[in-house]
């Protein structure tokens, strides 16, 4: 097959930069001709035709891709960023309007006021009802129950058009990190007890209710080990250390006793599935679509509003009182390889020749 590939922007964090680069190569393995369309990627695998798109704006790339794809003709357009026209749509950012609601809701009183009014914001929502929109759309991949109930929520786009495929991560390298070597570097005890946050974007993320609950903490035994870039709040617990971003990040879920991050939107937390096929055990909240693969209690818990400050601290000794214990997963269900064949089977179906109405 012949297909187009979309994607904005290159992040070397980024979940979705990482899927679609295994994706890539997967793509070439199996004898296909993919064709990248990104303003840059600087780890195009070989094989891979790559044509640049330089854009201001998410709207002024939108069209320009459009316009780049009207060139040649390919058997299958995947699109992982809100765009005009396209065979397949994976929606793993969720939903900008669904995002907007929640900052408002969870933020301080002026964000309703400059978020209504702003440009950026305004083009992410005409383009994301573009997107949603079956003329320019046939099908569309969501890695979480909730995003599909939210595109049917607030869109026409027909649910049988939708398919799930759930977040896989490279699952050997996570279970690879030196945990006694990190706890030393970090100056974490052996009977200390260490939490885990990682991630950028720290207020989407509910960094800030976390760093609420540290404080609450009734044991002296617990640290917060922060992985990630953002910005230091001005005053911080004694117990919290901030490590910035790092190329080995398994190194910090070996370290960790508990992964927690109770974010106010994540359509799927990559590092949900990270944390467990670590072995760790995991707290969120009901607005992180990766909740839907814990098991309550067992592999971890769920937290209706991630603002309820003693329900965080409740769920953080409750499982400080079971030990440092490593949790056990399907861990074939949290492959790259299992998302990457799921991924194709959308992509093959969209491949087939179109009703006439849709050509």
């Amino acid at each position: 097959m012949k297909l187009a590939l979309i994607r904005r922007k290159y992040s070397a964090t980024g979940g979705a930069e990482l899927y679609l680069t295994r994706l890539l190569g997967a793509l070439v393995k199996a004898g296909h001709e993919p064709h990248l369309f990104a303003e840059s990627w600087p780890t195009k695998p070989e094989g891979v035709v790559f044509h640049p798109v330089p854009s201001v704006s998410p709207f002024d790339f939108a069209g320009s891709v459009r316009d780049k794809l009207a060139d040649e003709k390919y058997d299958c357009v995947f699109s992982l960023e809100r765009t005009l026209k396209q065979d397949v749509y994976r929606a793993g950012d969720g939903l900008h309007r669904v995002w907007l609601e929640r900052r408002q809701h969870f933020g301080p009183w002026w964000r309703k006021y400059f978020s209504d009014r702003s440009e950026f914001h305004r083009e992410m929502m005409e383009l994301e009802a573009e997107t949603f929109d079956p003329k320019n759309t046939r099908y569309i991949i969501v890695n979480s129950e909730m995003v599909r109930h939210e595109i049917l929520e607030n869109s026409r786009f027909p649910g049988d058009h939708i398919f799930l495929v759930r977040n896989g991560v490279d699952v050997s390298r996570f279970q690879s990190g030196n945990r006694a070597a990190t706890r030393a570097r970090l100056k974490v005890r052996d009977d200390e007890y260490l939490l885990l946050f990682v991630g950028s974007g720290w207020e989407r993320k509910g960094l800030p209710f976390l760093l609420q609950a540290v404080k609450k903490l009734h044991s002296k035994k617990i640290k917060l080990l922060i992985v990630g870039k953002g910005e230091k709040p001005l005053t911080s617990p004694s117990n919290v250390i901030y490590a910035g971003q790092s190329e080995k990040v398994e190194d910090a879920y070996a370290a960790a006793d508990l992964f927690t991050m109770v974010p106010i939107y994540e359509p799927s937390s990559n590092v949900v599935v990270e944390a467990l096929a670590a072995g760790l055990p995991v707290i969120t909240s009901a607005y992180n679509g990766a909740a839907e693969i814990l098991q309550p209690e067992i592999t971890g818990t769920v937290l209706p509003d991630p603002s309820d400050i003693p329900a965080l601290v409740g769920a953080i000794e409750s499982w400080q009182t079971k030990g440092q214990k490593r949790i056990s997963m399907d861990l074939p269900s949290l492959s790259l390889e299992r998302n990457v064949q799921e991924t194709m089977v959308v992509l093959e179906k969209a491949a087939k020749p179109k009703p006439p109405a849709l050509r």
